[in-house]
């Protein structure tokens, strides 16, 4: 008899836990009681503390990563800054006729749809933008209640230094002057790929994003409406500017050059790409290799605004929790393109190679488990669906992506077997075995260039294996999943 009401007791006290863990959840996924701080960081690689790289100092970030999960295996579904955004906010993935150009307009390609601010505002939610979230800052029409943009206070591109300034004034002055040298693309349209003066975090624009993000959140602290605030910092984006604390933290004397710095064997062609993107600076040559001693200053500086960045995120999520927003505000954080630090010989994206498309991916969720780790692939269509699922939020029709709220519960689930991206005539599946890519051209739609890497035996992508008879079964395997995607993609209808 006792036995029996000792179990019952159990048994009430289990089902009182599990319905005050629902009460719990519905709080929060209530929509009148919860936020979301967006945090959208340009050309950030998934190489920080938390992601296991011992020299980079991301001690904000990694703080982060702690209260939530860490994705390892996130990508973009377009490695350039404009294009990504727009699949990430939109959550459609781009094709050959949307998200096509670095500067494109989600307004302009697919006009009329719902993106992902602009629902949360349709469900009387106040959304905020600061910095760069669009790369279109014209973008997003409808989206939010407010867009700002940190101010220049010099130069485009946000020199500060005497010498930074003075060089991109001089390179202006006579492009501007004469018509030869203006239309000569050969020439550097910009200044000082780095810079490292001795002036304060706000001098930069990075500084004035965290600062705008504080006063937001102190005066969301003073309101009933809940809110959406993507913060988008412009750090490590070229040029790699930092003030002078930030490079301190490292010696250039110990920062080694990238150890695969030869192409990849039996690669295509159409995989090359000239990294005009770095070549538009002083100084930078517009063809052939970089010297040692540049290579090694832009990886100094690239580490630098690393841990600039990572400070600014630390004053905006300090706040968050002193103003006791944090229980209440689920915090996702990503870089919107992987970047090449020499590997391959290659700088800046734009490339079909792994790197371009793997970025950081970290979300906190106050009501689940903390410290979680999942090597499962999502992709960043999935973010847009995500959130819905998480707030409660209906569906729209156009989603492409797969929410991965079962992942933030148990990251050990089995998840998607492939994600996809793309640039130029170049598409890429990516499995957690292989990477294979074709290039197709867009008027004919013939095949005229493949590689295949095995991240199992390759996972820096030295080898293409495509053309090996022992790999003709994977290759089929991946070309017919890659023109069903293709397909499915493409048969999206927008009304």
């Amino acid at each position: 008899m006792i036995k029996c009401k000792f179990q019952f007791l159990i048994g009430l006290l289990s089902i009182v836990m599990f319905y005050s863990k629902v009460r719990a959840q519905d709080k929060v996924r209530n929509h009148d009681k919860s936020n979301v701080l967006f945090i959208v960081v340009d050309d950030l690689r998934p190489e920080l503390g938390c992601y296991g790289n011992p020299v980079i100092k991301s001690p904000n970030i990694d703080r982060l990563a702690k209260s939530g999960i860490i994705f390892t295996n996130a990508y973009v579904n377009c490695p350039v800054c404009g294009p990504s955004r727009s699949s990430l906010l939109s959550g459609i993935y781009p094709s050959n006729n949307r998200f096509v150009e670095w500067n494109c307009s989600q307004d302009h390609d697919i006009p009329g749809v719902v993106s992902l601010p602009m629902h949360f505002k349709n469900n009387d939610y106040q959304t905020v933008s600061l910095g760069k979230v669009y790369n279109n800052f014209d973008d997003g029409n409808g989206s939010w209640n407010k867009v700002w943009r940190a101010p220049i206070t010099t130069t485009e591109w946000d020199y500060q230094s005497k010498k930074g300034i003075q060089i991109f004034e001089e390179l202006n002055i006579a492009r501007y002057r004469d018509a030869a040298i203006r239309n000569n693309n050969n020439l550097p349209k910009r200044g000082l790929s780095f810079e490292k003066p001795d002036v304060p975090d706000i001098a930069y624009q990075d500084g004035r994003v965290a600062n705008r993000a504080i006063d937001e959140l102190q005066n969301f602290q003073n309101s009933s409406e809940p809110f959406f605030l993507a913060v988008g910092f412009y750090k490590p984006h070229l040029p790699f500017n930092a003030p002078q604390k930030y490079w301190d933290m490292y010696d250039q004397q110990g920062i080694n050059l990238a150890v695969n710095g030869a192409l990849p064997k039996d690669a295509p062609d159409a995989a090359m790409f000239n990294w005009a993107e770095l070549r538009t600076f002083y100084g930078i040559p517009q063809k052939g290799a970089l010297a040692d001693s540049t290579a090694k200053s832009l990886i100094h500086g690239y580490y630098a605004c690393v841990s600039y960045v990572d400070a600014q995120i630390g004053k905006v999520l300090n706040e968050l929790e002193d103003l006791g927003l944090a229980e209440n505000t689920i915090v996702i954080l990503c870089g919107d393109n992987g970047w090449f630090l020499g590997e391959h010989g290659f700088w800046s994206k734009h490339s079909n190679f792994e790197r371009a498309a793997h970025v950081p991916l970290i979300v906190k969720v106050p009501w689940m488990k903390p410290g979680k780790k999942t090597e499962a692939l999502v992709e960043f269509v999935d973010i847009y669906p995500t959130l819905c699922e998480l707030f409660g939020l209906k569906l729209p029709f156009h989603l492409q992506g797969k929410s991965f709220v079962p992942l933030i519960e148990d990251s050990d689930l089995p998840w998607k077997e492939a994600v996809f991206y793309r640039i130029g005539e170049g598409e890429t599946i990516l499995t957690n075995t292989h990477a294979y890519t074709e290039w197709i051209n867009i008027k004919t739609g013939k095949t005229y260039a493949r590689m295949l890497y095995d991240h199992r035996s390759d996972p820096d992508e030295n080898i293409n294996v495509c053309e090996l008879p022992e790999n003709s079964n994977i290759v089929k395997f991946l070309h017919e999943k890659l023109t069903y995607h293709i397909k499915d993609r493409d048969n999206l209808i927008i009304r």
